[in-house]
């Protein structure tokens, strides 16, 4: 799928901070959050609500 022209949101890879999985992808505004999101969220692995973290 072809970029749209001008478009700045970039697709992201969420980490488990406990199991290190995985587990979710999402899109973030570079321009408007340049440092790593944090977010919580459902591990199906821990079975239970975690921290996830940007990876590169």
């Amino acid at each position: 799928m072809a970029k749209k022209k001008g478009v700045i949101r970039d697709i992201i890879t969420l980490e488990c901070t406990e199991c290190k999985n995985r587990n979710y992808t999402t899109t973030k505004n570079k321009r408007n959050t340049k440092d790593r999101i944090e977010l919580s969220k459902y591990c199906k692995f821990c079975k239970k609500h975690t921290s996830h973290k940007e990876t590169r």
